[in-house]
């Protein structure tokens, strides 16, 4: 009896220490972090490596848990999520922010950014920042632009080589009012359907057309269900890592400065891998859908009929932040 009970409180010292031990280097701050995007796409991959990044980097004092495609809800969820604080961080599109604060709907004007330095130089810079800064009233703090490179349409009906060709096309939209007011301007019947819904739209014929950069066409397999693929590059699909401002908050300075670097590597990491996709992707569906290009005279009749949509929304996104990227850009007005 002496040896068995020697032996259970051994055990159970053990245990205690072990738990005790585990204990001591538990993470000091879980967060979670949820998109739509399954794991393939190139930020899918830069949420993964951001995770690591942050748990490393911090000594295991932050622990961040991805949830991707969409297990907790489409965009819209996962942002009412972040704001009463269910979800920690995320990474939506700039224009389903827009439902919640309207001058994050700006970077969604068409036609708006004209090529990829450009792009990095305005989200990147002073106007990208003072964009972010727009949740601020939304218990959100918006960190950066993450990206999946620049939107095109696919559809059933026709090649989209003028802005006439969209007249009655059933597109479906991302829920969000300026992409909505975008279409229905060129003609087209917009309607608005969560991403992860698209293939079975498009595959039922509920929609005939979509618009999504090269990456997340190529890993829903929309090509598929598509017969054709136009390179409009009519905007910048910009993701917006946003983190709940009381999350954030809750951060001491050293740790916020992890996040920090982890946040601007992981939009570069989001970057790199789109640009490496897109050449690829390209090869890999051309015998699958029929792909055409805009020529420079094409893209400016697109210009020149998308300009009502930029009147539309100058009140909404405020006519001082639309010339403030306007001048960033190198639009005129």
């Amino acid at each position: 009896m002496k040896l068995t009970l020697t032996k259970a409180t051994l055990s159970a010292v053990i245990a205690v220490a072990s738990f005790g031990a585990a204990q001591l280097h538990a993470a000091d701050y879980t967060f979670s972090f949820a998109h739509v995007l399954i794991e393939e796409t190139p930020n899918g991959q830069a949420a993964l490596r951001f995770k690591e990044e942050v748990e490393e980097k911090s000594n295991g004092r932050i622990k961040i848990n991805v949830l991707p495609a969409a297990q907790v809800g489409g965009d819209v969820e996962i942002i009412e999520q972040i704001q009463m604080g269910l979800v920690d961080i995320g990474i939506p599109p700039s224009a389903t922010l827009g439902n919640f604060e309207p001058r994050m709907q700006i970077l969604d004007l068409p036609f708006l950014i004209a090529d990829y330095d450009t792009m990095v130089e305005t989200l990147d810079g002073e106007v990208g920042r003072e964009i972010l800064d727009t949740l601020n009233g939304h218990n959100m703090y918006g960190v950066n632009f993450w990206g999946a490179g620049f939107r095109h349409i696919s559809n059933n009906d026709r090649p989209i080589e003028t802005p006439e060709d969209m007249a009655n096309i059933r597109m479906r939209t991302m829920q969000a009012p300026i992409i909505i007011s975008t279409y229905q301007n060129l003609g087209a019947n917009a309607t608005a359907m969560a991403f992860t819904e698209v293939y079975n739209g498009l595959q039922q014929g509920v929609v005939s057309g979509q618009e999504n950069p090269l990456a997340n066409i190529y890993t829903m397999r929309f090509h598929e269900v598509q017969d054709y693929l136009s390179l409009t590059n009519h905007a910048y699909h910009a993701y917006a890592a946003v983190i709940n401002q009381d999350s954030w908050d809750s951060l001491p300075e050293d740790l916020q400065a992890v996040m920090l670097e982890a946040f601007d590597n992981g939009r570069d990491t989001s970057r790199e891998l789109t640009l490496q996709d897109e050449a690829t992707i390209l090869e890999a569906i051309r015998d699958e859908i029929a792909i055409n290009e805009l020529t420079p005279e094409q893209r400016r009749a697109f210009i020149e009929a998308s300009m009502p949509v930029h009147e539309e929304y100058e009140n909404v996104v405020t006519t001082e932040l639309l010339h403030k990227v306007y001048d960033a850009v190198g639009i005129e007005y």
